[in-house]
């Protein structure tokens, strides 16, 4: 397995013009960014350890994903760039492509090929949302609810998060509009197929907020994943949203007394940019990585530690159980047919293009 890592960075190596005038030497630490907690664990055993391992480069982890795009523009416009791969959800990296902050990737020369022999273009498929974007994972944001804090009706519709009558108690929502504008005009009524093109006109999104409202004083605002299963690790919130996977690692890992609302949980894709702007040595270094990180058998290594789906094809087929657990990791994925009855898919070109102004409405109206 040794070998056969080291062959892939030299054929990495061959491949990228942008190693060829680094003249193949690279950095010796790289700094990897992502979203903190059971996240960045599986990472962690998936792909930092093992690359360290295979190359003796030093890895720094910083847990800042959920500011990416504010951070980048202030690191490009200060000609400083401290981070060499980032890992961020689809519709920021279209955005950070867009602007040039982000490397473009020649997909079939800078990947690895899949395991079936399929290019990557092929593998990933539809997956590739942006000349910028490397995907990694399927995942879904969803709501955990407290079992011994919700009486004899537990809940099971998403609508649940605005009946404070039922439902007494403080939640935790995401402090960002998205997936909470959709949940709100969903639960005020708009049909699924409507929520964009209500959310794109003032009226709607003069909807979305009054819905908002009607529980603004019983939400906690949370910034990091791991926000939402320390508040109900701690009975302080009854219910909340965060992703699917930290509310794995908190049902199954440690035992909590959570379960999982898989209703109108919201699809979305999360994966690596590089950032433009790096010297030769440091892009390099982090094409390597995601070369190596992003194979078929890495993205399913993942998987034996988060209930994450990979993004490869050639992956899906090496998902079997936890690494430490030991359980079938398949009917914990977001997209298995028993927990995907309806799920809503959240649309990241409409919010490339409308999120700056909507996290601009967003912000004032949490001040209001």
């Amino acid at each position: 397995m040794k070998t056969t890592m080291k062959l892939m960075a030299t054929t990495c190596l061959t491949l990228s013009a942008t190693l060829a005038a680094a003249d193949g030497h690279m950095a010796d630490e790289m700094t990897i960014v992502s979203w903190g907690g059971a996240y960045s664990s599986s990472q962690e055993n998936a792909y930092h350890i093992p690359y360290a391992e295979m190359t003796g480069v030093t890895i720094i982890n910083d847990a800042s994903s959920a500011e990416a795009v504010a951070k980048l523009r202030a690191m490009s416009e200060a000609g400083n760039i401290t981070w060499d791969v980032v890992d961020v959800v689809a519709s920021d990296a279209i955005r950070l492509c867009d602007e040039g902050l982000a490397l473009e990737i020649d997909f079939d020369t800078q990947l690895a090929v899949g395991d079936d022999g399929s290019t990557a273009t092929e593998d990933f498929g539809d997956l590739l949302v942006s000349d910028c974007f490397i995907p990694q994972i399927v995942y879904s944001t969803t709501v955990g609810y407290r079992t011994d804090l919700v009486g004899d009706t537990p809940p099971t519709d998403i609508c649940a998060i605005f009946d404070t009558e039922t439902y007494p108690g403080m939640r935790s929502l995401e402090k960002r509009p998205i997936n909470n504008m959709e949940w709100a005009l969903l639960c005020d009524g708009v049909a699924k197929a409507d929520v964009y093109d209500v959310l794109e006109t003032d009226e709607g999104q003069t909807q979305a907020f009054a819905k908002l409202d009607t529980i603004k004083d019983s939400v906690i605002w949370w910034s990091a994943g791991a926000d939402t299963p320390q508040l109900l690790a701690d009975g302080e919130i009854i219910m909340g949203s965060t992703y699917n996977g930290r509310l794995f690692s908190l049902i199954e890992e440690q035992g909590q007394p959570v379960a999982m609302l898989w209703d109108a949980q919201v699809f979305d894709l999360d994966g690596w940019i590089i950032p433009t702007g790096l010297s030769p040595e440091r892009e390099a270094r982090a094409l390597d990585y995601v070369y190596f990180a992003t194979d078929t058998q890495r993205l399913a290594d993942q998987a034996k530690y988060i209930s994450y789906g990979p993004a490869r094809a050639s992956s899906a087929p090496l998902v079997g159980q936890h690494a430490t657990l030991g359980i079938d990791m398949a009917p914990h994925m977001p997209t298995d047919p028993a927990n995907a009855t309806n799920t809503f898919l959240y649309n990241y070109t409409w919010w490339a293009d409308y999120r700056d102004d909507l996290d601009a409405k967003f912000q004032v109206w949490l001040s209001q």
